[in-house]
């Protein structure tokens, strides 16, 4: 015989108040609680016993819906399934939901943290956290927030769109810059994947994704050389930078007359000096060739470095800030900004634009080949990778002892009085 639907009406609903169970059929009941409550119920029996499946309060659930959710309780109860049970486990799933539920700020600053101790320098943690947190090494907020737009949002929510939002501005004028951090919203996604915080594919990889959407690298990278000084300007400038009293024109000076990397020289340590030997060893986690490389110290560089060891007793760097902690490379840059100050003299003539820092790397090699110098000498004073595989396959040698020589020569070039001076001996600027 067919069950009897449909018992109650919409108003009835509304105004009954009197304790007790009123059936709409099919399973539906609505129970009205002493105090006049009222919530929505279906009846359905499970191993010989009746069992009661709450609905919802009949406040919030209308009678047109509460039989909705009859019915599909009635059925699951035909496929062999609780609906108490189902519940629950809907309950139980959005709990764990939650719980790994995690913003890719979040998940940026666990990645940092659990991989730190695995990267070169303190250095390149802190161009991660810039680049995906905002923030430099000092807690404070960048000029460029590049991953703003996705760090509160949930992981499960970050797809190709927004990852195109963020590199796609820059990606023509800063491809290095977009590909770094293309790569670490990748890294991030990747290990939150791991966890089972993200499902489907990685929306920042670039082989067979995002190469459809952008154009390689390669066709537009812009290679720009750093800004240089022409060599023959050296011994002016050499003059005029010692002249000016400060740590940071000291790690410009000893910069020079090392001819490495600027980031080498402010992070240099004190434990990195051979005084004995004359060779400053830096650590091949610190080089982009992770191979550690010496530099054979000529007397102008000790000389810079016994004047900061009796300035800077108390660091273990050479080149402190006021903090004990290493000067950054925009320091040694200021520098040559205020040599610039009131008279533009220090620029590169090729394209008209100040000179940096890592300019004098290109400095020193012009010097070395107009000077007689052999290229793999100078190529390993400055140490670059050998591009030639057959080349770096047979080289043996670091040329120590002809870069010892070379870099004495290169010291006193840029020591040397300026044309039309005789004999000049710069004197320090007094405090």
């Amino acid at each position: 015989m067919a069950r009897d639907y449909g018992k109650l009406k919409a108003k009835q609903v509304d105004y009954l108040t009197k304790r007790g169970l009123y059936g709409d059929g099919g399973g539906l009941y609505l129970q009205v609680a002493k105090g006049g409550s009222r919530s929505w119920l279906f009846r359905f029996k499970a191993n010989g016993r009746s069992r009661w499946h709450g609905l919802g309060s009949a406040r919030d659930v209308s009678l047109a819906d509460a039989r909705i959710k009859a019915g599909d309780a009635r059925r699951l109860r035909l496929s062999g399934g609780d609906p108490i049970e189902a519940k629950r486990t809907a309950k139980a799933t959005a709990r764990i939901e939650a719980a790994k539920a995690i913003t890719f700020g979040a998940a940026a600053k666990r990645f940092i943290k659990a991989n730190a101790p695995g990267w070169k320098n303190a250095k390149h943690a802190a161009q991660w956290q810039m680049t995906l947190l905002g923030i430099d090494q000092d807690g404070k907020p960048t000029t460029h927030d590049y991953c703003k737009t996705i760090r509160d949002l949930p992981m499960s929510s970050i797809d190709t769109t927004l990852v195109l939002r963020i590199i796609e501005p820059i990606w023509a004028v800063k491809t290095e810059t977009a590909n770094r951090i293309r790569g670490r919203i990748e890294a991030v996604i990747d290990a939150a994947k791991s966890k089972g915080e993200f499902n489907g594919e990685n929306p920042a990889r670039w082989k067979a994704h995002l190469d459809n959407l952008l154009p390689a690298t390669s066709k537009v990278r812009k290679v720009r050389n750093h800004p240089a000084l022409p060599y023959q300007q050296l011994p002016a400038f050499m003059r005029e930078l010692r002249e000016r009293e400060g740590v940071a024109a000291a790690a410009l000076e000893f910069q020079i007359l090392t001819a490495v990397r600027p980031g080498n020289a402010v992070a240099a340590k004190k434990d990195q000096i051979d005084w004995q030997a004359a060779v400053w060893k830096i650590p091949a986690a610190l080089m982009k060739s992770d191979v550690e490389h010496k530099v054979p110290l000529s007397q102008a560089a000790l000389d810079v470095l016994e004047r900061m060891e009796a300035l800077n007793a108390g660091s273990e760097y050479i080149f402190p800030n006021s903090k004990g902690k290493p000067l950054s490379d925009a320091s040694t840059a200021a520098v040559i900004d205020r040599l610039n100050e009131h008279e533009r003299r220090w620029v590169d003539p090729k394209v008209d634009r100040e000179i940096v820092p890592h300019g004098f790397r290109s400095s020193f090699r012009d010097w070395a080949a107009e000077h007689g110098y052999d290229d793999a000498v100078a190529e390993a004073a400055l140490a670059h990778k050998v591009s030639d595989g057959v080349i770096a396959a047979y080289k043996r040698t670091t040329f120590f002892e002809l870069r010892k020589q070379m870099m004495k020569g290169w010291a006193e070039y840029c020591g040397r009085p300026v044309t039309g001076e005789k004999n000049v001996v710069p004197l320090r600027a007094q405090k």
